[in-house]
Parts: C-alpha cells; structure tokens; sequence
C-alpha cells in the first residue's frame, strides 16, 4: 500500500508563487508516473503536469511556462512549483502516481490552493 503526503497549499495573490511536495511512502517501483491534477468548483478534475520516473513531463496547456513539475527519486517525492499564479488556478489540488508492478494507482488527499485577486 502506497500513501501519499501533500504539502504546500495556501492562500497567494495574483501574480504570486507556491510550491507543492508530495511524497509517497512504501514502494513505487522503478517504472511510474507521478503528478499533479486539480478540481476547482463545479469543475472536473484535470491533468496539471505528470513526470515519469525518466524524467518525462507533461504539462496542461494552460500552466506551460508557468509550473515546473520535478522530483526526487530516491525520496519518491514531486514537486510542483508554481509561479505567476492566476485567481483561475485557484483548485483542490492532488497528487498521483501510478505505475508498475500491479498495476497500481494511488491519490493523495488534495491540498487547497486559492489565488486572490
């Protein structure tokens, strides 16, 4: 079993910065994904940025050039840092990883981002 611990959610204004952690305890193997997804009211839940453990990321068109998502293997911990913040990316936030063997598909609790304008 695979819990993940989110940290770094807050209340910023317009224009600001944030950095989320998120870190997995137990094993993830060495072949998986972990990222990032939001959900804002009213609203489905949607893909932020995804790296793989090669170093592949993904990012949603509306946060390229504005977040950079990392991590640390050996810590199994992803970063996500968010800079020139927008009141529209105001959302939960969650962490995810999924990967192999299993396959296996984990979601943290969310975190709380709100951006004031």
């Amino acid at each position: 079993q695979v819990q993940l611990v989110e940290f770094g959610g807050g209340l910023v204004q317009d224009g600001g910065s944030l950095r989320l952690s998120c870190a997995a305890s137990g094993s993830i193997g060495s072949n998986y994904r972990m990222g990032w997804y939001r959900q804002a009211p009213g609203k489905q839940r949607e893909l932020v940025a995804t790296i793989t453990s090669a170093g592949w990321t993904n990012y949603a068109a509306s946060v390229k050039g504005r977040f950079t998502i990392s991590r640390v293997n050996s810590k199994n911990t992803v970063y996500l840092q968010m800079n020139s913040l927008k009141p529209e990316d105001t959302a939960v936030y969650y962490c995810n990883v999924n990967g192999l063997p299993g396959p296996y598909d984990y979601w943290g609790q969310g975190t709380q981002v709100t951006v004031s304008s």
